[in-house]
């Protein structure tokens, strides 16, 4: 946590040795194929889409500046549509696949091709897996109650 007290919600899955193992076995912030930018997207998505004020706190807080996302487009990843007039084609491709996993818990094949035109299979793979992992991750925090990291970052109004 770069020399700070770790979080609320690893403090908790670290008391529970066997969640824990599995929790840092599926982490996905390591270099995969996404740019910093992409992956953040995908995760401050997926967090405000189920609500997670928690998670997408924390990333906004930590990685929205080194990822370059603007003040409107942190605002829209809670509030607008996929076609907002601030993200890029690919980004826009990126945030519709994102809100119809949450949606169906898949891509239709239109979906499936937008992304294809800006991400390679190995991009498409770990979108659908940080969605998935971060969908699990809301699932603990909202669950647990966990209350608001300091120095967090909290939903636009």
């Amino acid at each position: 946590m770069r020399g700070a007290p770790p979080l609320l919600l690893f403090r908790v899955m670290a008391g529970h040795a066997r969640a824990w193992d599995k929790f840092r076995a599926g982490g996905l912030l390591d270099r995969g194929p996404l740019a910093l930018r992409e992956r953040e997207i995908v995760i401050d998505r997926t967090c405000a889409r189920t609500g997670c004020e928690y998670e997408w706190g924390v990333h906004v807080a930590t990685f929205a500046e080194a990822a370059h996302l603007t003040d409107v487009q942190i605002r829209a990843t809670v509030l607008d549509s996929a076609d907002a007039a601030c993200w890029s084609p690919a980004d826009q491709a990126l945030i519709a696949a994102v809100d119809a996993l949450h949606d169906r818990a898949t891509l239709a094949e239109a979906e499936f091709k937008a992304l294809s035109v800006h991400y390679d299979e190995a991009q498409i793979l770990e979108i659908i897996m940080l969605c998935g992992f971060y969908r699990t991750v809301s699932y603990l925090a909202n669950t647990l109650a966990l209350p608001l990291e300091e120095t967090a970052a909290r939903f636009p109004q």
